[in-house]
């Protein structure tokens, strides 16, 4: 693994697939940060998840992070409202990759109601061990993206 630390998180309807992998997570990083939720029954806003675990991934250069909602969209959005965060929504494991390898992302969201913990796991390990493409055409577009504001 390419990275030092994870920083997860999930809302509500995200927490029964975050407690089914955090056992794989565990196991492939010593430093795993929890930022919640811890009940699956209290109804939680999704943005404030997002920003824990962005704000995580901004102050640690060699960390990344893990969202899940139902969607996975919903925490994308939000935590691409951070600085220097790419997030993306991940479904397959070429996802896992290209996002890496072309975009150097460094937050991966899933959505809960349409992905399995074993295909979520699977695209975790990817995403992971994935480094960023160092070609000058990646580079330059990854500039242009943190250079955006609307």
């Amino acid at each position: 693994m390419i990275f030092e630390s994870i920083a997860i998180a999930a809302d509500h309807r995200g927490y029964l697939l975050k407690t089914d992998i955090m056992r794989y997570v565990a196991s492939v990083c010593h430093d795993v940060v929890d930022y919640g939720t811890r009940d699956d029954s209290t109804p939680v806003d999704y943005p404030d998840y997002a920003a824990l675990v962005a704000t995580h991934v901004q102050k640690h250069a060699k960390s990344f992070g893990i969202l899940i909602c139902n969607s996975g969209v919903g925490m994308a959005i939000a935590a691409n409202k951070f600085r220097g965060i790419r997030a993306v929504f991940c479904d397959k494991q070429e996802i896992a990759s290209l996002s890496r390898e072309h975009n150097d992302a460094n937050i991966i969201c899933f959505g809960s109601a349409f992905t399995s913990p074993e295909r979520t796991v699977k695209c975790i390990e990817i995403f992971s061990a994935t480094s960023s493409l160092k070609e000058e055409r990646h580079s330059n577009r990854i500039k242009k993206i943190d250079r955006l504001t609307g």
